[in-house]
């Protein structure tokens, strides 16, 4: 979730804690739980394992327009993108489509991600799924928003979603290919035929596990 252009001695994690009910027992995640509750700050040795996703990375150009999807845990990478971005003095095409649960609770670096808005830096769009009475989420504002992210994708724009690959990441990818036909005005086939030319080009780039 950090930019080494920013932090170049420092790594910063975005961690869920993961835990479930065993019969009367609460159990933990091994690596959320080490992480939350065992390790102590500036003190316990964190060994780690750095693996590369060269294909996930941002456009060689700052100015180039970039969609983020990122819901719970999957904001992480973005965050680390706008620090690089924002650094080499980057236009303000930027796009966050963030989701979780309740906004007061789970809203992911909240003030970095207002501070940018304020700034016309970045554009954000939220969906907190249990805040109102139906449920809401990111595949829901993306389709809200389904003009401005076809003119955006027309313009040139890299898509990226991050987080869940099921459902989430597939629910993004159909929200996509509902906006390319309803504001491409293309059919079902050649909507297909624009996502896959997107991913061709790396403009359509997940992360998702």
């Amino acid at each position: 979730a950090s930019s080494p252009v920013l932090h170049p001695n420092e790594i910063h994690l975005l961690v869920a804690l993961t835990s479930f009910h065993h019969g009367e027992e609460i159990r933990y995640g091994v690596a959320s739980h080490f992480l939350n509750h065992r390790a102590d700050v500036n003190i316990t040795d964190i060994p780690c394992y750095v693996q590369p996703t060269s294909h996930f990375t941002i456009p060689e150009s700052h100015e180039t327009p970039i969609i983020m999807v990122g819901p719970g845990t999957g904001v992480a990478p973005f965050r680390a993108f706008l620090q690089e971005r924002l650094h080499h003095h980057a236009g303000c095409k930027n796009w966050l489509f963030f989701g979780e649960r309740n906004q007061k609770t789970d809203f992911f670096y909240e003030e970095y991600w207002t501070s940018l808005s304020l700034q016309n830096k970045l554009t954000v769009d939220l969906a907190f799924s249990r805040d109102q009475a139906d449920k809401l989420y990111v595949q829901h504002k993306l389709l809200e928003k389904g003009k401005d992210v076809w003119a955006w994708l027309e313009a040139g724009a890299h898509f990226y979603v991050c987080g869940d690959a099921d459902p989430m990441a597939k629910e993004v990818e159909s929200a996509v290919h509902q906006i390319c036909m309803t504001h491409g005005n293309l059919s079902h086939d050649n909507a297909k035929a624009y996502l896959k030319k997107l991913r061709h080009d790396k403009r359509y780039l997940a992360d998702v596990y």
